[in-house]
């Protein structure tokens, strides 16, 4: 690593280099573009407003980085300056970089001039988005393939990175893999040839106004597509069977539990050995499956590549044993269906432990919004502690109509604890962990929630 350092640094004396700004990047889709242009001999520089363990890692790749922001490092050599939309308008970077006419875009635009020129295949649904898109990553780096793939998770196969792109194989079109967001019809910015649509549940409803808005947005990124490319829909979910034969100038593919329909004609999907526990994870595998037989993969390597996938970084995560000798698993769902499905895969596979949740709520708005639908997401689990509520793009109304008691009050469970910030969650957890062997601990989180991995592990 030390020798491709100075490398690079040698040649970065001799050779003019492009340079790109970031803006917010700890973001990890974000990364991923810092990623794509480091490899492609750009000079990358970024800011943003905490340091974490990701951003360590970057920075042991090559990359400028700074906690913090600072307009002087704006300057009139940068190609453009690339920013989270969670960036506000009077971040100084951002003015800066418009004073000097430096070309602006948004995360979305800027991997979209990328993808829009590949044969682009768009994960799109609400739910385990990260889940199917690392799966069909890792078979298509098991085949002979040139592809680009962005993931929002870390993968082993990708040397512990969000991102791959491998272009020197033989001599052919080369795919781009995205897990693509629908917060705010931000995967508008697409052109894709394969649409993956298999789930339609109503979220961020601090955009969206209802479920048909909802919908509406994944029909006009439909009619973004390239023609006669295929999109895959699940038949047996009634918001996916909408966006049915709306365009009659692309393929449509229909999933049905263990078959699916193209063109008239009916095909088997054969049994796949998944390790992963859970009926949510074998239907991301047989979506899967359905793609790369679209695009010819030999079946026996399709079918070899999903029973060897592992879980990923946060999904699930098996993270290591903790002083006394406790499993510890990090999860980032915190939407109510993906928590409900998570748990039970969790009780499923950990049938003899007691299972202690630490859940760290995405939004005062969402949380808000979908109270409802929280109220017996946690059966599963033997112990709750909800320590607080991430706060982003909330409006001081939601932070005065909702807060960690708030929430628990409307929770079904029994043992239900409301815990105040990391330092005390840490210390409850700690307990429960000297006074129990079989214990589970899940953390289960939005943001920094996480970070008690460090302290409790070995």
């Amino acid at each position: 690593m030390m020798y491709l350092k100075k490398q690079k640094f040698y040649l970065m004396k001799n050779i003019k280099m492009k340079k790109i700004y970031l803006i917010g990047i700890w973001w990890i889709w974000i990364s991923a573009i810092a990623r794509y242009y480091n490899q492609n001999w750009y000079e990358v520089y970024w800011s943003d407003s905490s340091d974490s363990e990701l951003i360590k890692n970057l920075k042991n790749e090559w990359i400028d980085i700074i906690i913090w922001n600072s307009w002087e490092r704006i300057t009139n050599d940068i190609e453009k300056v690339i920013y989270t939309e969670a960036i506000k308008n009077d971040n100084k970077e951002l003015i800066k970089a418009k004073e000097l006419w430096i070309k602006t875009i948004s995360y979305p635009e800027s991997v979209a001039e990328i993808a829009n020129q590949k044969k682009l295949v768009a994960i799109c649904w609400t739910h385990w988005k990260s889940t199917t898109t690392s799966m069909a990553s890792i078979l298509l780096k098991n085949s002979n393939e040139n592809f680009t793939s962005i993931v929002w998770t870390i993968l082993k196969e990708f040397n512990n990175k969000n991102f791959f792109h491998r272009n020197e194989l033989k001599n052919n079109d080369e795919y781009f893999l995205l897990e693509a967001c629908e917060y705010k019809r931000s995967f508008l910015k697409y052109e894709p040839s394969v649409v993956i649509v298999t789930n339609i549940e109503i979220d961020h409803l601090d955009y969206y106004k209802n479920i048909e808005d909802y919908i509406s947005a994944y029909r006009q990124l439909i009619d973004n597509m390239k023609t006669w490319w295929f999109v895959i829909l699940n038949w047996q979910e009634s918001n996916s069977r909408q966006l049915i034969w709306q365009r009659k100038d692309v393929n449509y593919i229909v999933i049905d539990n263990d078959k699916f329909s193209f063109n008239w004609q009916e095909f088997l999907i054969p049994k796949l050995d998944i390790k992963i526990p859970g009926e949510h994870i074998y239907y991301d595998a047989s979506l899967v499956y359905i793609l790369w037989q679209m695009i010819w993969i030999q079946n026996s390597e399709i079918i070899k590549s999903l029973s060897m996938y592992n879980w990923v970084w946060r999904r699930m995560e098996e993270v290591w044993q903790t002083k006394n000798d406790n499993l510890l698993l990090s999860d980032y769902w915190h939407h109510p269906t993906e928590i409900t499905f998570t748990l039970e895969s969790i009780k499923e596979k950990y049938k003899d432990k007691k299972i202690l949740t630490v859940y760290q709520p995405h939004q005062y708005n969402r949380t808000i919004e979908l109270l409802d639908w929280f109220k017996n997401v946690f059966k599963n689990t033997d112990i709750l502690i909800v320590p607080n509520i991430y706060e982003s793009r909330d409006s001081e109304d939601d932070k005065k109509n909702m807060n960690t008691e708030i929430f628990l009050e409307n929770i079904n469970h029994e043992n239900k604890i409301n815990w105040n910030w990391l330092d005390n969650t840490f210390k409850i957890i700690e307990k429960f962990d000297n006074e129990n062997k079989d214990l589970l601990i899940v953390l289960m989180w939005a943001w920094d929630v996480d970070n008690l991995r460090y302290e409790l592990i070995k």
